[in-house]
């Protein structure tokens, strides 16, 4: 338990205290000894990132109660609804498959605090297959994983500032905002192709 504590930089008090919860799994005990692996030491950097993004302890918990009871991984991961995404479970040798020797520690955990990845027990889950797709495509044409995330970050920041410039725009004047969602995600995807087209008829770029 200490040196599963000191991997994940927290102290044994706040692990106990994690166990007691059931935000983590127990350990796989081998008489009187305990042994956590590495879903162990993945499950609490989910909680760091997690609470880094504003969750309570109280709705992990009933994220981690989710995962272990069957509930659908969309609900558990905060998808909601209305979604077009589709979660993908993989096994650790699929993420491989995907992403080869670009799995590294520093990509996973980076992946977690995105929210594209999660555990749930044995098992890795992909919040989104068309993002899994497009991620190992990316890779497959030798963009390393590691940019990859890092212009995921910065999409997230200006898909989110679209996203509720474009709700607020339907919630003031119509009266089904959500009956109308296809046209801003057309409106959007009409300009993110137009801008490449621009961009990349300039100079230099590449």
């Amino acid at each position: 338990m200490e040196e599963l504590a000191e991997a994940a930089g927290i102290t044994p008090r706040t692990l106990r205290f994690y166990r007691e919860r059931g935000l983590v799994p127990p350990p796989r005990r081998e008489g009187r000894i305990a042994w956590y692996g590495p879903h162990h030491l993945a499950r609490l950097r989910t909680i760091a990132a997690l609470l880094e993004r504003g969750h309570t302890l109280n709705g992990i918990a009933d994220l981690a109660a989710a995962f272990e009871s069957g509930r659908d991984v969309g609900e558990v991961l905060g998808l909601g609804e209305p979604t077009e995404e589709e979660p993908v479970r993989l096994t650790p040798e699929e993420l491989a498959d995907h992403f080869g020797d670009q799995v590294t520690v520093e990509n996973f955990a980076a992946a977690l605090d995105l929210g594209y990845l999660a555990l749930d027990g044995e098992a890795i889950v992909h919040v989104s297959r068309r993002l899994l797709d497009v991620s190992s495509a990316l890779v497959r044409e030798g963009v390393p994983l590691a940019a990859v995330l890092g212009a995921a970050r910065d999409v997230r920041t200006h898909a989110d500032a679209l996203a509720r410039l474009f709700t607020d725009l339907l919630r003031e004047h119509a009266h089904d905002a959500e009956r109308l969602r296809p046209l801003a995600k057309s409106v959007i995807d009409a300009e993110l192709s137009l801008a490449l087209d621009r961009r990349m008829r300039e100079p230099g770029d590449s």
